[in-house]
């Protein structure tokens, strides 16, 4: 089974391209644009590429899906193909799965779910975990626990808690949102 955890080379493995896949363009916020995750990008042209290819920004530029970095990732796993785009955040020790939302039941199906459900736990044993992000959903997997989380902002800190339990550990999630960002609020608020 592909090993989803490992963090990836920074260049894609040979013989794997994006050939006509676009899901990034859809799938993943882009700032310097204002594209909002789940939203095509209005420069992609779906199934072809991107049009404004030469001068596109740089978080495009820097920017290559888990399947294309990690020659363990299986073929299922194609962004065009399963409707999901993995992220390898090594630094955040996370795995982000971007769903599709015209397909928000995509990670559940199989084989997926049972494959991230064996990335979750390995993960969640080295202190990482897996995100599911479809669109303004979001849900974490750690071990065989899911927690879906009411609100997220890409500022908020994710506190995960572990305490034994009787068939292994038990985890609860905490978002706790940036200081600076409750500080601006709080400022914003006091203008008005």
């Amino acid at each position: 089974m592909s090993d989803l955890a490992v963090p990836p080379p920074l260049t894609p493995v040979a013989g794997r391209g994006c050939d006509g896949c676009t899901m990034c363009c859809k799938l993943l916020p882009v700032r310097e644009l204002a594209k909002p995750a789940g939203t095509w990008c209005q420069h992609c042209e779906p199934g072809t590429g991107c049009r404004i290819y030469p001068e596109r920004p740089q978080a495009c530029r820097d920017f290559f899906c888990g399947w294309m970095l990690n020659g363990e990732v299986a073929a299922h796993w194609r962004p065009r193909e399963s409707r999901m785009v993995l992220n390898f955040q090594a630094t955040l020790k996370r795995t982000v799965v971007h769903v599709d939302p015209s397909r928000p039941d995509a990670w559940r199906k199989p084989p997926y779910h049972a494959e991230l459900q064996v990335v979750a736990t390995k993960m969640a044993e080295a202190g990482g975990y897996v995100l599911i992000a479809c669109g303004i959903n979001h849900t974490i997997m750690l071990a065989r626990q899911e927690f879906k989380l009411e609100r997220m902002v890409p500022s908020d800190k994710i506190v995960i808690s572990r305490r034994p339990g009787p068939a292994g550990p038990v985890y609860s999630i905490k978002l706790v949102p940036d200081e600076a960002d409750t500080h601006a609020a709080a400022d914003s608020a006091a203008q008005l």
